[in-house]
């Protein structure tokens, strides 16, 4: 089969200037004739072509492209540089899709912070991560309101004071486990109240009843009792059954 520039240029979604320019500079020059003398395309040109414009895609300059090209490789090995090279593109993008989800995201929830800043602040442990299923369960309610109202006034230097708050929170538990209190131990369920009063301070009213929910919560989701028990095997657990104790301390029944 041999094709004009122009039944070229149309399938192939390029312009025939560009065609003409490709030619002008030896990048792709047609190898037949027409009887009229004007120059056709056959299959091996518009294999070359097509090589031009995956590598045309990934933004290589056309002096590389023709030293590509017109180099040793066959053509199973420009196939799988090019695979290669798309590779690391799609592996760029998502990891930049992996960014603007986050942010936008973090958004939704309030959390005002560029991305330098959320991993400066969070590093791996992503604050968005369950914000459309947290919105999905309690976006209609008081407690969601509030906290969207609360962390929307929060700027890096707030978050960076919650999360130093957090980690001692979490290392005070940590080593309260490993000396071997008990959930039901009184300085257990001081630990327990810290975290309730915690949420309170940072996000929205939590009243025993509810901390008893949250963290049934820690134990019943194992994406909750992953991010416990990455802080010390059992944590989850035990933090849910101090929390449990406290509200038995201060009046209130757990849920059955």
């Amino acid at each position: 089969m041999r094709y004009s520039i122009g039944e070229v240029a149309r399938f192939a979604g390029v312009t025939v200037r560009t065609l003409h320019h490709y030619d002008a500079i030896g990048l792709l020059s047609p190898q037949e004739r027409a009887p009229s003398g004007r120059r056709t395309y056959v299959a091996a040109d518009l294999d070359r072509l097509q090589r031009i414009l995956f590598y045309r895609e990934l933004d290589l300059p056309l002096d590389d492209i023709a030293a590509l090209l017109d180099g040793a490789d066959d053509h199973v090995a420009h196939l799988a540089r090019q695979r290669g090279a798309l590779r690391d593109r799609i592996d760029r993008l998502e990891r930049l899709l992996a960014v603007l989800d986050r942010t936008m995201e973090a958004r939704k929830m309030g959390i005002d912070l560029d991305p330098d800043e959320m991993f400066e602040v969070f590093g791996d442990d992503d604050p968005a991560q369950y914000a459309e299923e947290a919105e999905q369960r309690w976006g209609n309610t008081d407690a969601w309101r509030a906290s969207q109202q609360r962390v929307a006034r929060y700027r890096k230097t707030d978050w960076l004071r919650f999360k130093a708050e957090q980690e001692q929170l979490g290392a005070d538990m940590v080593a309260a486990m490993d000396a071997g209190i008990a959930p039901d131990d009184a300085r257990a369920m001081d630990l327990a109240e810290r975290a309730r009063l915690q949420i309170h301070d940072w996000f929205y009213d939590c009243p025993h009843e509810m901390h008893v929910a949250l963290g049934q919560m820690y134990v019943d989701d194992p994406r909750f009792t992953a991010t416990y028990d990455r802080q010390r095997d059992g944590l989850a657990q035990w933090l849910r059954d101090a929390i449990v104790a406290n509200a038995a301390r201060h009046g209130t029944a757990a849920r059955p």
